[in-house]
């Protein structure tokens, strides 16, 4: 069995309640109170940034120049569109860059930023592959089903992070990620494979948290 297949599976009831969450749900329907999203975008933002030292880390532990090449674009494309069409998605919110500059990290952004970067920094590639992959795979499980059965038309808001997310380039995106995490954990030891597996399964969990954090907009209790 695949590494992804496995793992998919492991994360099943995870991933589920990710589909069911009512902030998911909110901007399949367009019914989402549009202050949580705002606070989603900024939050996402400040990830964006730690998920962009991820590809960094990713490229200086590629095992092979295609590998390296990758991520170095993945990095690049991040830092220099990516986070630049969020800033102008974000404008259209009434969010300026101002904001998002000065937002700090929420709790669950914090603690799931930290799990990313450390266990990059401290694993190989396999195992800052696991952390990596819940976040593209599962926005794009989201994005198609919410494509699916969602309300794509201008009636919702939110159509155009639907479109985002479900379209072919993160598609693709996904595949090469998934890819990449199959062939990394081929031939890992049952312990290496658990272990992979565990990383797997607490970077879902923290997927859901993300969603949880926004839709209740988190703060420090002090």
């Amino acid at each position: 069995m695949k590494f992804t297949d496995e793992a998919r599976r492991r994360v099943d009831p995870v991933w589920e309640a990710c589909h069911e969450h009512p902030f998911v749900k909110g901007i399949g329907d367009g019914s989402l109170d549009m202050e949580k999203f705002k606070y989603w975008v900024r939050q996402d933002y400040v990830y964006l940034q730690d998920y962009s030292r991820v590809f960094a880390l990713g490229a200086a532990k590629a095992d092979d120049l295609d590998t390296m090449s990758t991520f170095a674009r993945l990095l690049d494309g991040t830092l220099n569109i990516e986070m630049d069409l969020h800033r102008k998605y974000a404008g259209k919110f009434g969010i300026s860059e101002e904001e998002l500059e000065k937002e700090a990290p929420s709790p669950t952004t914090q603690a799931y930023t930290d799990f990313l970067v450390t266990s990059s920094y401290s694993g190989d590639l396999a195992e800052l592959s696991a952390a990596l992959l819940p976040c593209t795979w599962g926005f794009n499980e989201i994005g198609l089903r919410l494509k699916e059965v969602g309300d794509t038309s201008d009636k919702n808001p939110y159509n155009d992070w639907i479109g985002m997310y479900s379209s072919k380039e993160f598609g693709e995106f996904k595949d090469w990620t998934c890819t990449l995490m199959d062939r990394v954990a081929e031939g890992c030891s049952p312990e290496k494979r658990e272990r992979l597996l565990e990383i797997f399964l607490t970077s879902s969990k923290y997927e859901y948290l993300f969603w949880e954090m926004a839709y209740t907009m988190e703060e420090w209790p002090v």
